[in-house]
């Protein structure tokens, strides 16, 4: 059996960003009761996003421009792996809370992740989710250019606010695939 899977989550601190998804989405899910207010998902899945972010570089990043093989296509499906599970863990923790809303969340602040890892490195890289995610939660949600720069606290109904998250969403995986983390 390879041992390259493992060497490259060890090296990508992956068990500890699973550990703190879980945890975020425990909370999350401890927190919503029978309704779940967007800003605590906003909040919830911009820490879980925050942990995907610091996975997405390596311990050495010199060692990995040694590598004889294309790095973009693995950060894209790192990226990804790591949306699917923190979307699947928010939506098992919160059933109640709204799936738009979280989907939307996770997906859009994970891409703000995947650019704070490319502009910062791994190490900063929570920085942008975490950021944009506390200015929205005391910054009153609101219509046309408010509803961009709010969008993790819009209503599910908010077009704007989806097409924001999208936006960020692939922005992040296309730049952070094919540039990789600030070195």
């Amino acid at each position: 059996m390879s041992r390259w899977p493992l060497l490259y989550a060890r090296s990508r601190r992956i068990p500890a960003t699973a550990v703190a998804a879980v945890l975020a989405a425990g909370a999350f899910g401890l927190l919503t009761g029978d309704a779940a207010d967007p800003r605590l998902a906003a909040l919830a899945a911009a820490l879980g996003a925050a942990a995907l972010a610091t996975s997405l570089g390596s311990a050495d990043p010199a060692l990995d421009r040694t590598a004889a093989f294309a790095w973009p296509p693995r950060r894209a499906v790192h990226l990804l792996l790591g949306v699917a599970l923190l979307a699947g863990l928010f939506l098992l923790a919160a059933p109640l809370a709204p799936d738009r809303v979280l989907l939307r969340d996770v997906v859009g602040l994970a891409g703000l992740g995947a650019l704070g890892a490319t502009a910062f490195g791994a190490d900063a890289a929570w920085s942008l989710p975490v950021t944009w995610a506390a200015l929205t939660l005391v910054v009153p949600p609101a219509d046309g250019v408010g509803a961009v720069l709010t969008w993790p606290v819009q209503p599910e109904t908010s077009t704007a606010a989806t097409a924001t998250a999208a936006t960020l969403g692939c922005a992040g995986l296309l730049v952070h695939s094919a540039l990789g983390c600030r070195r």
